[in-house]
């Protein structure tokens, strides 16, 4: 039983990622299941609505149903009700992109967002809402790993990879050494940025949410390295810090953020 849940979960977790779907062959390969156990799962997902077969290609791609459940789930927590307003102010304030990442066990969770760009160069991270940070080179994921002891925050970022991020800038490639070194200077400037290094031409700075107990969360301001240059990007830190004390504030609305508050 737990191999046959784990496959499902697997095979949801790499269609999410193929949006345009993917034919039997290509689950088989990429998750390392016999076609003939991996074609029985896909109808499986079929016959419970959670994806659906492509009537030309035969390839089988997500349907709604699985998002649904999950923006159900997120709606009930609370979140979006308690956040949105501080983080349309803070996008309003900064003219950036503004992201909310809720820890999520050993993940940070990329959930929440508001844009402040209105014209011009702008940052819209799309594919990366409802997946885990990076915690070596993203400044979310850095601004979280940082409250963490460090054996375990290093343990979770060898457990992600040290591979730099598709669309990352050349060279951004780190060791663990230079991770531990990044998030010492974190933990003493009680801030992360980043910049090319997640991707090209983007820059970010976050803070991690202060609580008395594990951090539940992030918040981060991104944009077009051009325009959040370092010295934009300390400009921008106060109100970055007040709306996540702001957050804090209202953590007792919302379950994702009251668990760890």
């Amino acid at each position: 039983m737990t191999a046959a849940v784990d496959r499902t979960f697997a095979v949801l977790e790499l269609l999410s990622r193929h949006p345009k779907g993917l034919s039997v062959q290509a689950v088989a390969l990429s998750l390392a299941i016999v076609p003939s156990a991996t074609h029985r799962l896909l109808n499986d997902l079929v016959r419970l609505g959670y994806a659906s077969q492509s009537a030309d290609q035969g390839t089988y791609a997500l349907t709604l149903r699985l998002a649904a459940t999950g923006l159900s789930w997120l709606g009930r927590s609370g979140i979006h009700d308690v956040a949105q307003p501080v983080l349309d102010a803070l996008a309003l304030q900064s003219g950036e992109l503004v992201r909310l990442s809720v820890a999520d066990g050993d993940r940070l969770i990329w959930v929440a967002v508001a844009q402040g760009a209105v014209s011009g160069l702008r940052y819209d991270p799309a594919r990366e809402q409802g997946l885990a940070a990076s915690l070596a080179y993203s400044a979310s994921g850095r601004a979280w790993a940082a409250t963490l002891p460090e054996e375990q925050a290093l343990a979770l970022v060898a457990q992600q990879g040290l591979t730099a991020p598709d669309g990352a800038g050349a060279g951004a490639d780190l060791t663990l050494p230079q991770v531990q070194d990044v998030l010492a200077h974190t933990r003493s400037t009680g801030h992360a940025e980043a910049a090319d290094c997640f991707l090209a031409g983007m820059a970010a700075v976050a803070v991690a949410l202060q609580s008395n107990g594990a951090s539940p969360g992030c918040l981060s301001i991104a944009g077009p390295t051009a325009r959040l240059t370092p010295a934009r990007r300390a400009a921008l830190l106060p109100g970055l810090r007040n709306a996540a004390a702001e957050l804090m504030a209202l953590a007792p609305a919302s379950g994702l953020l009251r668990g760890q508050a």
